[in-house]
């Protein structure tokens, strides 16, 4: 129900980005086993949707598949999906378990002292920039 210019419920809970893969079960493995996805025939997901949502389709041709290229902003790739963390003792949980895992690492973590924001970035197997970040809520 409409109640002047705000709703009474969330309309939109959640969402997910859609990017065309050059080799769908070679993202679909490379989901799985690196970032720790549940991967059906119609997305990848983490932390079920409220966390990385994906939806992998699979290119017409290799010339399809356009990840970002750089932004106003960035010093190297522009993220093509960002995850937001809690904090930065669960973004650096995540950085080991992905590391450990082999994840492709384009941005090391780095602060933000303006935000705080902490942060750091992966490329997946087409060159899509997966970000994650967050401020400290633990201090």
């Amino acid at each position: 129900m409409k109640e002047g210019n705000k709703f009474e419920y969330r309309q939109i809970h959640s969402s997910l980005k859609v990017i065309l893969v050059s080799n769908s079960e070679k993202s679909k493995q490379y989901y799985r086993e690196v970032l720790g996805c549940e991967v059906t025939e119609w997305w990848v997901i983490r932390d079920w949707f409220t966390g990385l949502d994906i939806k992998l389709l699979q290119s017409n041709s290799p010339e399809d598949v356009q990840p970002n290229r750089s932004a106003r902003g960035y010093t190297q790739t522009a993220p093509d999906v960002y995850c937001y963390v809690e904090n930065w003792t669960a973004l650096d949980e995540l950085y080991v378990e992905l590391k450990e895992k082999g994840a492709r690492m384009v941005i090391e973590p780095w602060i933000n002292e303006a935000g705080p924001w902490k942060g750091f970035a992966i490329l997946d197997p087409d060159n899509y920039c997966i970000a994650f970040g967050g401020t400290n809520s633990n201090n």
